[in-house]
């Protein structure tokens, strides 16, 4: 029995445009390179604090790679609300 994860991103975006084309950008390589297809969500009363959703992660060493590299080639920091960062949970299915 193989185990399928989900992963859960939560941030805040200083730059809301700019991000919404970066996710789209994350989300298109990780679809083109583990199938995962992603889910982006905004906090119903602060629109500034955003989630990417991930589910069915099967192989999670393949999907943290490719999720760290899609991150770093957009240099999403750069959207973030000064010293914000992505913070990553993961949950067994």
């Amino acid at each position: 029995m193989s185990l399928a994860f989900s992963y859960y991103i939560y941030y805040r975006v200083a730059q809301p445009e700019q991000a919404q084309a970066l996710v789209r950008r994350i989300q298109s390589v990780l679809q083109d390179q583990t199938g995962i297809q992603g889910r982006v969500l905004r906090k119903r009363d602060d629109p500034s604090t955003w989630m990417e959703i991930y589910q069915g992660v099967g192989d999670v060493g393949v999907f943290e790679q490719c999720l760290a590299t899609a991150v770093q080639a957009t240099n999403f920091a750069a959207v973030l609300v000064t010293g914000g960062a992505r913070h990553t949970e993961c949950f067994e299915d």
